[in-house]
């Protein structure tokens, strides 16, 4: 068999991969059509299956939750993100019990399915207070994050029920250069979801400076207050302007720290001979600046800031593709070695017909 052939479950994997990009793009086009808070209730909405739309659903709708009226458009919104997240549970789901089928087999992820399973669990738990304790910062961040996982997860069972890439001998910096770099994107994904769920992605809107000043006034420890209270309504965000302006500095200023991060990782794989994965991860991170830059020029666009959103997924993406691809078990072999080498199975492959005509049939 083709040791670079696709293992069972590999385009069930790529379909949930994708699927998980639209789920996550779909719930911050929900996050930022302020439709967070659609459906009052879950995993329903106002009780129905759907969206509340004849008179009798309204009137029920209006007598079970007199302080959430039917906005329709939003309710639209969530419900169908929950669509397409239900959907990619049971793909999820699906992935699991193939791989329980299959762990015998040679190369057949277990763990990792079943981690996935428990990670897409959570996520349901974490979408239902995400509503019921009213868009709760900590709860939707964590809820964005669950989402990041799944679809990064997603993307290294693809990888590995691929087969296609074998370890590559490469020098331990450039393994490092990838490690660091990750989790630098994860921690600013973690901040872009803390600066959504404050609604502070307005709170500067000139650059490079803010209110026009390099250092405005900010509220560092009302921003990054984590024990906020559980009650208020979070739908338009609770805090002054000063913690709100501290949340998207932050933000900035870990934007420049991953960029430097990334093109320092870009270089090692362009030295280590990865040109088309360093012109990849250069053209993903451009694209991901132009937006974030294009969101305080233009004041939060809705296409561009929902753009900007997938634009941290697809680096993401890349960076768990580079680290997977730049994973090796052994130490890396220096050119002249990997020379010497060839030249010494060359002089091997020479020697074996005059042994085995020395040694007779």
């Amino acid at each position: 068999m083709d040791k670079y052939k696709n293992r069972p479950g590999f385009h069930l994997a790529l379909i949930a991969t994708l699927l998980a990009l639209v789920v996550v793009l779909l719930g911050a086009y929900t996050r930022l059509t302020h439709a967070g808070l659609g459906c009052p209730d879950w995993p329903g909405c106002y009780g129905f299956i759907g969206v509340p739309q004849s008179e009798a659903q309204l009137a029920h709708a209006e007598a079970t939750f007199p302080h959430a009226p039917v906005e329709a458009e939003k309710g639209w919104n969530e419900m169908v993100h929950r669509y397409f997240a239900g959907t990619l549970g049971l793909l999820i789901l699906g992935l699991a019990v193939h791989a329980l089928r299959q762990h015998r087999r040679d190369g057949q992820p277990l763990k990792l399915p079943l981690l996935l399973l428990g990670v897409v669990i959570a996520q349901a738990a974490f979408g239902m207070w995400t509503v019921t304790l009213k868009l709760w910062p900590q709860v939707v961040t964590a809820h964005l994050l669950g989402g990041f996982t799944t679809l990064a997860l997603l993307l290294l069972l693809s990888l590995r029920l691929s087969n296609a890439f074998p370890a590559r001998q490469l020098p331990a910096r450039v393994r490092g250069w990838a490690a660091v770099a990750l989790v630098l994107v994860i921690a600013q994904i973690a901040l872009g979801g803390w600066v959504s769920s404050n609604y502070a992605a307005v709170a500067c809107v000139d650059l490079p400076t803010c209110h026009g000043q390099w250092w405005p006034a900010m509220d560092f420890a009302n921003g990054f207050h984590l024990t906020q209270h559980i009650g208020p309504n979070y739908l338009g965000g609770q805090l002054d302007s000063d913690a709100r302006t501290a949340i998207h500095m932050t933000h900035r200023l870990g934007a420049l720290v991953v960029t430097l991060a990334l093109l320092g990782l870009a270089w090692q794989l362009y030295r280590a001979g990865l040109n088309r994965l360093a012109g990849l991860l250069l053209a993903t991170l451009l694209l991901q600046v132009s937006l974030g830059v294009s969101n305080v020029l233009f004041h939060l666009p809705l296409p561009v800031a929902v753009a900007h959103n997938g634009g941290g997924a697809l680096l993401l993406l890349v960076l768990v593709s580079v680290n997977y691809r730049v994973r090796s078990p052994v130490p890396f072999v220096g050119a002249s070695s990997t020379r010497e080498r060839g030249n010494t199975e060359g002089s091997r492959a020479e020697l074996a017909p005059a042994a085995l005509t020395s040694h007779g049939k």
